[in-house]
């Protein structure tokens, strides 16, 4: 893996990059958001996984992940900011974020976080263009107004195309719709889709499940219920 980590604080980098060099991973450092895109700029096809400071000097974490997303709508991103407060979090997520962890952090916890988004973004569908054709219609999920294809990472809603789906955002439809109206807990969806332990993490779904909506309602109406209490399900049988 190649991992793109923007911290300021030295002392930080240092710490992770003997988890990094004990797993084999080929890390580089940024300690500015200018550099940091610079870098990413250079070859934005060669990076499997970045993590970023919010609180950087010459260009704040924020932009620097909004000028990422722009020119890759797809390279995982994990935030590490010592703000605690819930509309930094959430911000980072609804800007194109894939996760989030708050300073002090473990960094079996933040390694083990990466693993998980990494074999998430590495399946076999993100990596293999369909040729000729090939399995364009084979729908895998498909209830009465929704379709899903897994191998194109297509999803279309009354025939409409769900536009400019994220990873974590295409995992997290696929999870809800192929077993329509029932309900999935926060936690569960943190196992289902993000691929670890339930840390108390609910405002990850919440921001991508916002998110997620937003795209489905450009094409088509409602069909991400909120089971208030529980978490979320995914029905269209009522849908028009």
């Amino acid at each position: 893996m190649k991992i793109l980590m923007v911290e300021d604080n030295k002392s930080v980098s240092e710490m992770m990059s003997m988890f990094f060099q004990k797993d084999g991973w080929d890390a580089h450092y940024a300690y500015d958001g200018e550099e940091a895109v610079a870098m990413f700029k250079e070859d934005p096809d060669s990076w499997d996984m970045i993590t970023l400071d919010l609180n950087l000097p010459k260009k704040d974490g924020l932009q620097v992940n909004t000028e990422i997303r722009q020119i890759s709508k797809t390279v995982p991103i994990i935030i590490l900011t010592a703000r605690d407060s819930e509309s930094d979090q959430v911000l980072g997520l609804e800007m194109g974020a894939d996760d989030y962890i708050v300073k002090p952090f473990s960094p079996l916890t933040l390694m083990a976080k990466i693993k998980a988004l990494h074999r998430r973004a590495e399946t076999p569908a993100l990596k293999t263009q369909v040729t000729q054709n090939e399995d364009v219609d084979n729908f895998d999920v498909q209830t009465e107004h929704f379709k899903l294809n897994s191998k194109t990472r297509e999803a279309f809603l009354f025939d409409k195309e769900i536009m400019d789906l994220t990873p974590k955002e295409f995992d997290l439809l696929k999870t809800l719709a192929q077993k329509p109206r029932q309900v999935f807990s926060r936690e569960q969806l943190l196992q289902l889709v993000w691929d670890y332990e339930y840390y108390g993490d609910e405002r990850t779904v919440d921001a991508h499940i916002k998110k997620l909506r937003q795209k489905i309602e450009k094409v088509g109406p409602k069909v991400i219920q909120t089971v208030w209490g529980v978490g979320y399900k995914f029905d269209d049988s009522e849908a028009k």
